[in-house]
Parts: structure tokens; C-alpha cells; sequence
């Protein structure tokens, strides 16, 4: 599982440590951008992706056969 952050839509508004159940833990903003780690938190809740107001976070994990499978992407 992974979480990537795409740094030229993210505005480092901080509504991903926000809304996520481990906030501060798994988000961090800096140089103006949000960044995750400790993964090791995370529930894949997936609302840090739902949630950011400009779509700029994916959360993908693996999938059956290795394959990675794109949890969730704000349009």
C-alpha cells in the first residue's frame, strides 16, 4: 500500500491531516505540500483522497496477483 501526493495540484491546505483518524501521525505539510508517511498507521480509510479539495492524493494498494489497484481518486 502507498500513498502519493500529486506536488503540483497539492495547495498544502492540510484537510488530509485533518480528516484522517491518525492526522499528524501519517500527514505532514511541508514546503507547502502534503506529505505521508508511516504507513504503518494508516486504515485505508481513504478519506485523505476523498476529502482533498483538489484531488492531488491516491491511495493505491495491492491488489490479487500482485497487481496494484487504485483505491481512490477524486475526479
Amino acid at each position: 500500500m502507498r500513498i502519493e501526493v500529486d506536488k503540483e495540484k497539492c495547495i498544502g491546505c492540510g484537510t488530509c491531516q485533518e480528516i484522517c483518524p491518525k492526522g499528524p501521525r501519517i500527514w505532514k505539510i511541508k514546503d507547502g505540500k502534503a506529505e505521508a508517511g508511516n504507513l504503518q498507521f494508516c486504515h485505508v480509510c481513504t478519506l485523505c483522497a476523498s476529502k482533498c479539495p483538489v484531488g492531488a492524493i491516491h491511495v493505491i494498494r495491492d491488489g490479487q496477483n500482485g497487481e496494484k489497484e487504485k483505491v481512490s481518486e477524486k475526479d
